[in-house]
């Protein structure tokens, strides 16, 4: 370790020279050159800036990602994806160009077939493009796994309106995302129906929906957190949701309001529009005005999802006023689940788009999604090796969503069972569906670590169990979703 003076004539150890297990340094963030693929070698930088350009030439299925990477991936790759999409995907392909490009490396090596691996291992494409190879073949489903793990729908209070916490409800304007992820946890709503999953659907109209949504809100008084989230925001018309939030922000309870957007990852272009940041400035100043905390909620699983472009859209979102923009990241093996790619991510947002790291969602327990998930005990050790090198107000947590409890930091269980993988968790509060509930406060609710990551002895008990336990949580699931469906019957 080498000395250097500081002040008063004492020394100091240099720091960046002693082995720090995670060695930070500064990086400047990197537009990759999308001319590099094929299909886009004569896009030019204004076609690229452009909204509508990007939403007119997402990749929705394989016959396009063809066009746009050709022989640069082997044809295998190619047949894996479209067995996924027909065997295991439960989203449907959307990727815009904006992150399509954040994909492989950014100098494309010559030759057919060349971009194959890297495209394989790519972590970007782990997430918003799987492969049927990704997904594991001795457990691709937990035995517990439920289309709508958190039971939103059974929470809903209105259409759409889900109350979980006491004082915050997550407001599900619409079911549509510029862009779909492999492991979203609203699998169950959002998006087209894929050939192993039929989604349910709104059964109001959108203006009835919204309208029962803010007259529940006024309604209730203990309610002061609105999450305006979907599907993402960024696909529903701004002056329509320019109409709800000013409505929101009359109701005189309401003191935070938080949008929820992939879009400034994935197509920052649209809240570079000038009509979107002016709107948006609007609402900033009505929110200032009343003493209601504004901000925006966004999605990025790795560092290489940071461009400029990204950091543009959040400088413009925080000079339109919004306090702030937070990052709400999902733990995902393959991807970001080591020390590294989570700091890694985490300086990335902090230091080059001003995006403040919040949370780490353990990704929830849907179908197929078990190659993506992590143990209690790893999200555990994850958490132990990001502290300590960011600010503690950017110090993300890590948290686990458990079934009828909603998250929590993964510190926090009451008890755990590492043979069996089965975690224990307690709540301080009463969901919309426990009002009655005198055992609610007491009970203890389980959260399944996955099946691959236990000792032999639990995975040889759930090979013995699996099959009864499968059948009892696909009845479970099957009356979790014939009661949404009918209480959207009722409230329509």
């Amino acid at each position: 370790m080498s000395i250097q003076t500081v002040s008063g004539g004492m020394t100091a150890p240099t720091w960046a020279e002693s082995g720090q297990p995670y060695p930070y340094a500064r990086t400047e963030l990197v537009e990759p050159d999308w001319t590099r693929f094929p299909g886009w070698k004569d896009v030019t930088a204004e076609d690229w800036a452009s909204v509508q350009w990007q939403r007119a030439h997402c990749v929705k299925n394989v016959k396009q990602l063809r066009t746009l990477w050709g022989d640069l991936v082997e044809e295998r790759f190619y047949e894996d994806l479209e067995r996924d999409q027909r065997e295991r995907a439960t989203m449907s392909m959307l990727v815009p160009p904006q992150m399509m490009n954040t994909m492989a490396p950014r100098d494309v090596p010559a030759g057919p077939g060349s971009l194959t691996e890297a495209m394989y291992a790519d972590p970007i494409r782990r997430y918003m493009l799987p492969v049927f190879s990704d997904r594991r073949t001795d457990w691709p489903s937990h035995p517990h796994a439920t289309r709508d793990s958190l039971h939103e729908h059974d929470m809903w209070v209105a259409e759409g309106l889900t109350h979980r916490y006491p004082t915050k409800v997550l407001a599900e304007l619409l079911p549509t995302c510029p862009q779909y992820c492999g492991h979203c946890t609203r699998m169950d709503l959002v998006g087209n129906s894929t050939p192993v999953i039929d989604k349910l659907k709104f059964l109001g109209k959108p203006v009835d929906r919204h309208a029962e949504m803010l007259d529940y809100l006024r309604r209730t008084p203990s309610v002061r957190d609105v999450v305006v989230s979907g599907g993402d925001v960024a696909n529903m018309p701004w002056p329509r949701l320019e109409e709800f939030l000013t409505q929101l922000l009359e109701i005189e309870n309401i003191r935070d309001i938080r949008l929820a957007t992939k879009a400034l990852i994935g197509l920052p272009q649209h809240w570079l529009q000038d009509d979107v940041r002016a709107g948006v400035e609007r609402v900033a100043r009505v929110a200032r005005q009343r003493g209601v905390s504004l901000a925006m909620h966004t999605h990025a699983n790795h560092a290489n999802s940071i461009t400029p472009i990204v950091a543009e859209a959040s400088r413009a979102m925080l000079d339109a006023g919004l306090r702030d923009v937070r990052n709400q990241g999902v733990l995902l093996a393959g991807v970001n689940a080591d020390p590294n790619s989570l700091l890694d991510l985490c300086f990335a947002l902090l230091d080059g788009a001003q995006i403040m790291p919040y949370y780490f969602y353990m990704c929830d327990m849907i179908p197929f999604s078990e190659h993506w998930r992590v143990s209690v005990a790893d999200a555990q050790r994850l958490q132990h090796h990001v502290m300590g090198y960011l600010p503690g107000f950017a110090t993300p947590r890590i948290v686990c969503d458990v079934p009828f409890v909603g998250k929590r930091w993964v510190h926090q269980l009451a008890d755990y069972d590492r043979e069996l993988g089965i975690s224990y968790w307690t709540k301080n509060y009463r969901t919309s569906i426990e009002s009655t509930d005198p055992e609610a406060l007491q009970r203890h609710y389980e959260y399944y670590d996955p099946i691959h990551t236990l000792p032999e002895a639990g995975q040889q008990w759930w090979r013995q169990h699996s099959g009864d336990n499968l059948v009892e949580a696909e009845r479970l699931a099957a009356e979790s979703r014939r009661a949404a469906e009918q209480q959207a019957l009722t409230l329509a």
